[in-house]
């Protein structure tokens, strides 16, 4: 291949970087509310009238919706049609997010958060559905790393935002600011994405209503009590053991229907494919060290440091700026040497990047502290996206509406269960500190639960590297074998021809 060959094939097609756009708006408006209600808790609850138990529905409400409606996005984009799904989604993400800075009452904003977050749990899984489709799997890994970086950077830089607004502002504009870019994303939309084809729609498949009535319930059961993990006197309590083996056994009674029927609403069959299971452990356990991480050094800075939200926001940014950077980078090693072997790298950069944090103390240098945040963050960035990838390059294109849903499901309890399980260990480790040196030992030793987690997704990621070439050589190996086949055609045809 020449010089100016590579160059052709190694830049993104237009018309791919154009769905990119419009997806990479979509995914931002919905990730970076997960955390922009964040440092305005405090903001609400006195505006609103409310205690802290009752204005934490504001973000454990959007959390449920995700939860909840990412499931269902499978068969709506069969039924409906990926365009038109993706483009009702941010309709009505942007419509939630007007009624929220309406709100009058804490009742009425965590009920106009829950239709955001019905509305932003469809944008990411279809939006990238969306794209792999237009990719192909030649650009694969360079579009997933674009449309990846608002699912890492904008958690990071949502706190930061959020104080912004609050100071300047007004809580109402942490929902308000979402409604200019929600019109803009579905101008786009509407004009940039492909149409919806016969071959995109498969009106024939019902909805699995017995399978969402097991599997919705289940995973907001499961993440309530999970939630209420962080308050409860101890993780015996009622509030929490009653609620989460409630939701396991929904789960588990959707998992064993799933197993029998034809047309789940989740085709739990796809963790058969081994590289499908490897790819979605790893995600796992780096969605919980990721976003259940990301309440601990927020606490820090405000807690220990004593800084504000917005210096809080700040200091958070050289993560952000190391997981930007390693998600660019990453996409072109995955497209050169598949999705696992980057996996790889990136989890052990994530890994021995933590053990800093685990020596933190109450005067730190902040130059240290960014210094292993951007270390961290390029380790974040190589590790997310490729294993992703990596999924989708073992599994077949008519397996793809299934499983774009189900890594988003497992990111999303990754994250809530990390959350919940880093919370109940940060609030153990730090009760009774007596100063900001025992504040923040307790943060340096919960820290070494983020380095198990984070360790955790080592071996399925090996594991995907073998799977993954395993399965990549099986595909060369078909198109040698086509290849062949259409030659020895030809050769008989000119026989043929020559008697």
């Amino acid at each position: 291949m020449t010089t100016a060959t590579a160059s052709i094939s190694s830049r993104i097609e237009p018309h791919v970087m154009r769905v990119a756009i419009v997806v990479v708006l979509g995914s931002i408006m919905s990730v970076l509310d997960t955390t922009i209600v964040n440092v305005a808790l405090d903001t609400l609850g006195k505006d609103l009238h409310s205690p802290l138990a009752d204005i934490q529905w504001v973000v454990t409400g959007y959390l449920l919706a995700l939860a909840a409606i990412i499931p269902v996005t499978g068969w709506a984009a069969r039924r409906f049609g990926p365009r038109n799904l993706y483009i009702v989604s941010l309709a009505v993400f942007t419509a939630g997010s007007a009624l929220c800075a309406l709100a009058w009452s804490t009742e009425s904003l965590v009920a106009f958060r829950v239709l955001q977050g019905v509305g932003g749990g469809m944008t990411l899984p279809i939006g990238q559905m969306i794209l792999a489709r237009a990719a192909g799997p030649q650009q694969m890994g360079r579009v997933m790393s674009i449309v990846g970086v608002p699912t890492v950077l904008a958690p990071v830089l949502g706190p930061a935002l959020g104080g912004l607004l609050l100071e300047h502002f007004g809580w109402q504009w942490i929902f308000l600011i979402n409604v200019p870019v929600g019109i803009v994303a579905v101008s786009l939309a509407l004009r940039l994405l492909p149409r919806d084809t016969a071959a995109d729609l498969d009106r024939t498949v019902g909805l699995d209503v017995v399978g969402l009535a097991l599997l919705a319930p289940g995973l907001s059961i499961l993440t309530y009590g999970l939630a209420e993990a962080g308050t409860a006197s101890s993780l015996g309590s009622p509030s929490v053991v009653v609620p989460v083996l409630a939701g396991l056994a929904l789960v588990a009674a959707f998992v064993v229907r799933a197993r029998g029927i034809a047309s789940p609403l989740l085709d739990v069959r796809l963790f058969a494919n081994r590289g499908f299971a490897a790819a979605s452990a790893t995600t796992f356990a780096l969605g919980a060290a990721l976003f259940g991480s990301m309440i601990l050094m927020p606490l820090y800075f405000q807690t220990v440091r004593l800084e504000s939200a917005v210096a809080t926001g700040l200091l958070l940014a050289p993560q952000g700026l190391g997981v930007g950077a390693a998600m660019f980078i990453s996409g072109r090693l995955t497209d050169r040497h598949g999705g696992g072997p980057v996996a790889v790298l990136g989890v052990m950069i994530t890994t021995v990047a933590t053990l800093p944090f685990v020596f933190i103390g109450a005067s730190t240098s902040f130059l240290f502290i960014a210094a292993a945040m951007v270390v961290r963050g390029i380790g974040i960035g190589m590790a997310f996206m490729p294993a992703m990838t990596a999924a989708f390059a073992v599994l077949r294109p008519d397996q793809l509406p299934d499983a774009t849903p189900q890594l988003n499901v497992v990111q999303r309890v990754g994250g809530s269960i990390g959350t919940a399980v880093l919370a109940v260990v940060l609030q153990h480790q730090t009760r009774g500190a007596r100063s900001a040196a025992d504040a923040a030992a307790g943060f340096g030793h919960t820290y070494w639960a983020v380095l198990g987690i984070t360790a955790l997704a080592v071996v399925p990621a090996l594991y995907l590297v073998v799977v993954e070439r395993r399965a990549r050589a099986a595909q060369a190996f078909a198109g040698l074998e086509s290849e062949a086949r259409a030659g020895l055609g030809e050769a008989q045809v000119l026989e043929a021809a020559a008697l």
